[in-house]
């Protein structure tokens, strides 16, 4: 009996694998045709960069400040962790006062490393 069981839950996902290889093949198939049927041609005007139809100018790697960069770590960093903050508040009435405590901890964390980019001037825009 629990042998039956085992095949027709594989055989369930059997659609899907179908699909999935189906998939494959259309992709790969698709970029191989591309490939062969595909005109070739490099002229100097393909080639050239094109920025909105204007002709470039200046040098084409420009440094950033590495400030651009970091803002944009933390922005990502407090905002992925803002979201953890939604499925915590769809259970809060579950988690009782352990789930509040760990989340209290959790913003806790949060506002000292916050703090520490602060203080330590990271944030400071020049």
């Amino acid at each position: 009996m629990n042998n039956s069981i085992n095949n027709n839950g594989l055989i369930s996902f059997l659609p899907i694998f179908i699909m999935l290889v189906i998939a494959i093949i259309f992709a790969v198939f698709t970029i191989l045709i591309s490939n062969f049927i595909g005109k070739k041609t490099y002229e100097s005007g393909k080639l050239k960069a094109y920025e909105c139809g204007v002709e470039p100018t200046g040098e084409p790697h420009v440094k950033f400040d590495v400030k651009f960069y970091l803002i944009a770590i933390f922005f990502l960093l407090f905002d992925i962790e803002a979201l953890f903050l939604f499925p915590w508040a769809v259970i809060f009435s579950h988690l009782g006062i352990l789930g509040f405590v760990e989340m209290f901890l959790f913003i806790v964390i949060l506002v000292i490393g916050l703090l520490y980019v602060w203080l330590k001037g990271a944030l400071k825009w020049e």
